[in-house]
């Protein structure tokens, strides 16, 4: 697994500052947080920020606690809990006995709002929504709010009465008393607690107020004893309220905050919001359909822990957003399983192809290599016999121009690992199809080297035996989307979907050894790619492959 990039980025330099002698953190364990919220599957831009999270704490000897933010009682379900449990100890991490929900700490921010009520810091206002926002004034002019000076046992009073159930939603909020003519608006007084009458996915009924994620997050990392905050740079505007926060209430620790730009990836959309309709409206299968950009897809598709980590790597920490090649995110994978897969044969478009010479009946095994980048995977045997499949696009009766595979009267091919063979004709059906390709073989060639040392020029091609080849399903997949930038604004990101982004194939064959091939295993199909067996669908007598990745790399480099 690809260790964590030694360059130091931007983030590093301030834990090292931090830290070092004189520094706010001297002496102190470098702590870390991952706070997803619990309302979907985490996808590759969510991996970017759990690996500087749990990363960082790794570079440092340091901790990463894993908390899921169920501050907001609309949108929790603990099937998404566990799914992000899972997705993380996929990737290598591990958060130990700190497993924590915001929800866990409802109780002590009701107590800090209260603190912040009794110091004039906070007070109970009766805007509406609507009127919220007439109040807020703009660049010019400072916002407004009647109920600013309101007497602190008045508010003290109401903000019981509002945790006791007795107003409806939207009756009453909670603000901070900040600036309200502050330029940053996030500053004008913002509203820490709403009443939200709804059941929460584990405190029930017991809550009708809830606190504002602006509110909470402080106070649940200076209760966990965080150092660093690391989060993405949405929150750069709101990192004075953070500070605000843990400053005007009596919380044991002061945690730093500190931004990064979030991973975008082109011809793909990262919005939660987005990717929940692609699933509720059925333009794909799930959250683990292997198109999807979730962990869970990825992993389905016959992505690896080490090329996720590899790629985050080596986008970087950057602290302006920046667009990612998907072509690179292949190109990592393409590089780890380059490494690791097994080589195998498999035939996607069928056609028969007859040896008219080899003796009928007459079957021998070849050797083949698992993998030549690693030896000590050793070597596997292959059967061969008179007849074989082959590519359908192995073959042409009438060639075109530069052609090198199987025509009549052609010129000699390899058959990978076997024989040299020259094709005589094929046969055809009424219509003119080709069903089964003519040729002779040499004996002297076994092994795919002639004797004689003829220089042979035409292509290696793949085969499998058809007396022992295995039947399966293969999916092909491309990008969801055709547009390199769905996610842009105005824009329809359902009308950019991509109508061919899977091609199914039946009846293709593949060699004997892939029978039983388990779920979390690679292969390269020699000349076609890198394919997994499907982790919800393959089982034997009805295997199925996801095509991970092709083997040509579209991705261009700068070496």
């Amino acid at each position: 697994m690809a260790e964590m990039t030694e360059s130091k980025n931007f983030i590093h330099a301030f834990i090292d500052e931090d830290i070092a002698e004189g520094g706010r953190y001297e002496g102190q364990t470098v702590h870390t947080r991952f706070p997803p919220e619990p309302n979907g599957y985490l996808h590759i831009g969510h991996c970017k920020a759990l690996i500087i999270d749990f990363g960082t704490a790794e570079k440092y000897n340091g901790m990463c606690n894993l908390r899921m933010d169920d501050t907001n009682p609309t949108k929790e379900d603990v099937e998404f809990v566990e799914a992000i449990k899972e997705d993380i100890h996929w990737l290598g991490f591990d958060w130990g006995d700190r497993f924590f929900y915001g929800s866990d700490y409802f109780e002590k921010d009701y107590e800090y709002a209260v603190e912040l009520i009794k110091k004039g810091l906070a007070y109970v206002c009766e805007l509406t929504p609507e009127q919220a926002k007439e109040y807020r004034g703009d660049l010019n002019t400072p916002a407004t709010s009647p109920w600013r000076d309101r007497p602190i046992e008045e508010s003290l009073d109401l903000f019981a009465r509002m945790r006791a159930g007795e107003f409806e939603d939207n009756k009453y909020t909670l603000r901070a008393k900040i600036d309200l003519a502050s330029g940053n608006f996030n500053m004008r007084d913002p509203v820490i607690y709403r009443i939200r009458h709804m059941h929460h996915h584990r405190q029930g009924d017991k809550w009708c107020i809830y606190p504002m994620y602006d509110f909470a997050h402080p106070i649940q990392d200076a209760l966990e004893g965080i150092t660093h905050s690391l989060c993405s740079l949405e929150f750069e505007n709101h990192r004075p309220l953070y500070n605000w926060v843990v400053e005007n209430v009596s919380v044991p620790h002061t945690p730093r905050q500190i931004e990064f730009a979030r991973l975008g990836i082109d011809h793909t959309v990262l919005s939660k919001r987005k990717l929940r309709a692609l699933v509720e409206n059925g333009y794909v299968s799930g959250w683990d359909d292997p198109r999807m950009p979730t962990l869970c897809g990825l992993r389905r598709r016959g992505y690896t822990p080490a090329a996720i980590r590899n790629f985050c790597d080596r986008v970087g920490v950057a602290k302006s957003p920046n667009t990612i090649e998907y072509g690179f995110l292949e190109h990592c994978l393409r590089e780890d399983l380059n490494e690791t897969a097994q080589r195998v044969m498999a035939v996607l478009k069928p056609v028969k192809l007859t040896i008219t010479n080899y003796p009928e009946g007459q079957s021998e095994a070849m050797v083949v290599e698992n993998n030549p980048n690693r030896p000590e995977d050793g070597t596997r045997e292959v059967t061969f016999s008179r007849n074989l499949w082959i590519e359908a696009d192995d073959f042409l009766a009438v060639p075109v121009p530069k052609y090198k595979r199987l025509y009549p009267d052609g010129p000699e091919c390899r058959l990978k690992g076997a024989y040299l063979i020259k094709c005589t004709g094929c046969v055809t059906d009424a219509d003119g199809n080709v069903v089964e390709v003519l040729a002779t073989y040499d004996p002297a060639s076994r092994g795919g080297d002639p004797a004689d040392g003829r220089k042979v020029k035409g292509a290696t091609i793949h085969w499998v035996d058809a007396q022992t080849a295995v039947d399966a399903e293969v999916r092909q997949y491309s990008n969801l989307f055709d547009d390199p930038d769905p996610d842009a604004a105005g824009k329809d990101f359902l009308a950019c979907l991509n109508p061919n982004s899977l091609e199914v194939l039946t009846g293709c064959k593949v060699e004997a050894s892939l029978a039983c091939a388990q779920a979390g295993s690679s292969y390269q199909f020699m000349r076609l790619g890198y394919f997994c067996p499907d982790s919800k669908d393959s089982a034997p007598g009805h295997l199925v492959f996801n095509r991970s990745v092709n083997l040509k790399d579209s991705f261009k480099s700068s070496k």
